[in-house]
């Protein structure tokens, strides 16, 4: 064989042994690839190279290992997705990883990221990530809003149509409650469109104790508007706390309470807690002895009621309200109050009667020293002591100051036991021997000097320790807190002594005195 016989035989040799060992892998490949999961993907080796020695048959078999070994299935879980890839173009590849991996650098971006790793889990980077981009920019969320949650992209709410209906339709039956006289004035708005909504239920009976069983039935869902309202309103004249209770029964009786003016007017007008029992003129001397209307000199009343044996009258009945309350009322209606019975009853200046009204003085004052103690430091003394106003509907009030505590005070405070003590009988009560007859009066609208007045000062005179002096008190109405009841609070205006024989007045300092709080007793009952 000659020198270039031979590379070409080596060539040839080397051609075969390179197609057959590239169909062997290719059948190991194809049946291995159908066991293995579609996912996986076998490692392909690149053929050997024509140039290559052809390889002696121990390295043979080394290089068949090899092939078996290279061409068993792997799975790669660090690789990306290559079936992912196929989906977008190289660019958009591209593109997607060099964001992932870049850093953020503008405030926005930083706030995208921290997003982004609050929504993996990642709270301590998120957090990290906002306070760098509120540091950059403390007005990034709105950017981030904007861009992302744009007004644009949300479609606008349809307003509600809402259909105006007649008051009082024609066609409508007589047992139908007219809704002319529903007013909503005088709450807030988000609470009257709340009322507005309870307009068209109906009372609600009892559920059926089994779903077999029929409900039982619910008089009084049956019963007409008109009735309903008459009942509702002798609810509130007998007990106005009980109106206030009723509301939380359904809703249909909530919006009765709330809007129904009827029921306000009556309250409002009535005697048993409205207006008509109010007093802008003294109606009764220091004891309680009924005056005439038109006898306004003050002088004559302080020199009236000295002679304790005089003998006690019978009390007036109570006020009703005459053709110029009426006037005064419905023109303060209408001027301050928005045409509101309901807001007029609250916000109006009014005594209430069901109760009294207590103050609680408490202050420190240095004791004695004594000097045949060793002590270094001087004694505090802590006074504590009470104050009670009750007011009564005749225009008559009790006051007492006294350091026995309310609960063992209030039960006694009552007109009999003023009389008894008057005519010298004993009574076990012993807290009302230093209890003093007065009268009240409102300032406000009104006859006389009391219509110059602003509404909503409470004057009181009682008798003096001694017979002759006569104290003067002057308060001021008001509420405890906002969300409490009104007229609840009387806070000091001013104190004064009236000396008789001298005709000479003293004013008494304030310092240590604290408001009078209302505090309700229902052994009073409505305060007749």
């Amino acid at each position: 064989m000659s020198e270039r016989e031979a590379p070409e035989n080596t060539d040839a040799e080397l051609e075969a042994f390179r197609r057959q060992w590239q169909a062997e892998v290719q059948s190991r490949n194809s049946q291995q690839s159908r066991e293995a999961a579609p996912s996986t993907r076998p490692r392909r080796n690149p053929p050997p190279s024509s140039s290559a020695p052809k390889p002696k048959p121990q390295q043979q078999r080394h290089h068949d290992q090899d092939a078996e070994e290279e061409a068993a299935p792997q799975v790669y879980y660090d690789l990306p997705d290559k079936e992912a890839e196929l989906k977008l173009d190289a660019h958009e590849q591209a593109l997607a990883r060099g964001h992932l991996t870049k850093e953020p650098e503008s405030a926005l971006e930083h706030y995208e990221k921290a997003v982004e790793k609050e929504t993996m889990g990642s709270l301590g980077d998120s957090v990290a990530l906002y306070r760098t981009a509120f540091k950059m920019d403390d007005r990034v969320h709105e950017k981030y809003k904007n861009k992302h949650f744009p007004p644009s992209a949300f479609p606008p709410k349809p307003k509600p149509v809402v259909h105006q209906q007649q008051p009082n339709p024609s066609n409508a039956s007589q047992t139908v409650p007219g809704t002319a006289h529903h007013s909503s004035h005088g709450l807030p708005p988000t609470l009257s469109e709340l009322v507005d909504q309870f307009s068209q239920l109906s009372i609600p009976g009892a559920p059926a104790p089994t779903d077999l069983d029929a409900p039982p039935p619910c008089p009084i869902a049956e019963l007409p508007g008109e009735i309903l309202s008459e009942i509702l309103t002798w609810t509130a004249v007998n007990d106005l706390a009980s109106l206030s209770k009723l509301s939380l029964v359904c809703k249909r009786f909530a919006y009765l309470v709330m809007t129904d003016e009827s029921i306000w007017k009556r309250v409002a007008l009535g005697p048993e807690f409205g207006f008509a029992g109010m007093h802008y003129n003294y109606a009764c001397n220091i004891k309680g002895e009924p005056v005439e209307p038109d006898f306004e000199d003050d002088a004559a009343y302080l020199s009236e009621g000295q002679d304790q044996d005089a003998e006690e009258t019978q009390l007036a009945p109570l006020p009703r309200p005459s053709k110029t309350t009426l006037e005064i009322d419905n023109k303060l209606l209408h001027s301050l109050y928005a045409s509101s019975w309901r807001q007029m009853f609250r916000s109006r200046p009014r005594l209430r009667f069901n109760g009294c009204y207590i103050s609680t003085v408490n202050y420190q004052r240095p004791g004695a020293t004594n000097t045949s103690s060793s002590t270094w430091g001087t004694p505090i003394l802590i006074v504590t002591y009470f104050r009670y106003l009750r007011f009564f509907r005749d225009g008559s009030c009790i006051s007492l100051l006294t350091t026995t505590e309310p609960i063992d005070v209030v039960h006694h405070l009552t007109k009999e036991n003023m009389r008894s003590y008057a005519s010298g009988s004993l009574l076990p009560n012993s807290v009302m021997k230093d209890a003093l007859r007065g009268r009240w009066r409102l300032s406000g609208p009104g006859d006389g000097t009391s219509s110059q007045e602003a509404e909503g000062d409470v004057h009181v005179e009682t008798d003096g320790v001694i017979p002759k002096y006569m104290w003067k008190m002057q308060f001021g109405l008001g509420s405890r807190g906002k969300k409490s009841a009104g007229n609840n609070k009387l806070t000091w205006k001013g104190f004064w002594s009236y000396n008789r024989l001298t005709d000479d007045w003293g004013e008494f300092g304030l310092k240590n005195d604290k408001a009078f709080y209302f505090s309700r007793v229902r052994s009073y009952g409505m305060g007749y």
